[in-house]
């Protein structure tokens, strides 16, 4: 193994759980397309580490990086049709939710807009700044401004409780 492909491994051993915690929120709960994301990630990665290997922040540059893939094939037009199986496998809930709740999260999150999703993860998961978010989506901060408030005002009302139901 070389010094290079050594490096590699201990990146992926290190940070893969958090690139497919990050997809699997960008791709709004379905694991099988995290899981095609964080691959597709980590190709692109090993493809490029020579300039990875570079960066001050290599876990910046893999977030960005997942942020493009997961930009770049919500735009494919297989993507719009192909479909998981609606059921996923019984599991413990890593975010400390509800099965309930994470689900109705991840349908919240299912519904925004691509980039919408992205700003959120990007913002309030990952908690990046508007600055950083703009930079990694390589648009203006206006628009990450206005993409958030959107995205959170359609959050708050798929995920605000109905007060006549109570």
């Amino acid at each position: 193994m070389t010094d290079r492909d050594a490096e590699f491994v201990g990146f992926t051993h290190d940070h893969r759980p958090d690139l497919v915690r990050m997809a699997t929120l960008l791709t709004a709960g379905d694991a099988s397309s995290a899981e095609d994301l964080v691959q597709t990630t980590l190709t692109r990665l090993y493809l490029a580490w020579p300039r990875v290997r570079r960066a001050d922040n290599r876990l910046g540059y893999a977030r960005t990086t997942l942020t493009h893939v997961f930009v770049d094939e919500t735009r494919r037009a297989h993507r719009r049709w192909e479909r998981s199986a609606d059921g996923l496998p019984d599991r413990a809930a890593a975010t400390g939710l509800a099965p309930e709740e994470r689900d109705a999260v991840h349908a919240a999150l299912r519904d925004l807009a691509p980039r919408q999703r992205a700003v959120v993860v990007l913002r309030h998961w990952l908690d990046l700044d508007v600055a950083e978010t703009a930079r990694v989506l390589d648009c203006s901060t206006g628009t990450v401004k206005s993409q958030t408030a959107k995205a959170l005002a359609h959050l708050r009302a798929a995920l605000t409780p109905d007060p006549t139901t109570l």
